[in-house]
């Protein structure tokens, strides 16, 4: 599955502080739908993300009924990002 959304970074302080762009209901609900054949456990599931010109695998991070996208530091320098700012996200759903 491949989505394409923009969404705000945004900054949680949870058990591993991050910033992440959180997945818009309607996308997260598709994946939510497919989620028992692509998660690896805990509900994560495996994706490869680009924004801007930069391409990375991470794992989507199941919250209050939805998905948040992890953006590593190293993407946001490279794409000089900062808090706040609304990205266009291309997102692919990996095999775990």
């Amino acid at each position: 599955m491949e989505f394409q959304f923009s969404g705000e970074i945004i900054y949680w302080r949870g058990p591993s502080p991050f910033h992440y762009v959180p997945v818009p209901p309607q996308e997260s609900a598709e994946i939510k739908a497919v989620s028992a054949e692509v998660t690896y456990g805990w509900g994560v599931i495996p994706v490869l993300v680009t924004i801007g010109d930069t391409e990375w695998e991470t794992s989507l991070f199941p919250k209050d009924g939805r998905y948040l996208v992890p953006v590593k530091d190293m993407v946001r320098k490279a794409e000089a990002l900062e808090l706040g700012d609304t990205v266009t996200v291309q997102l692919i759903l990996r095999e775990p």
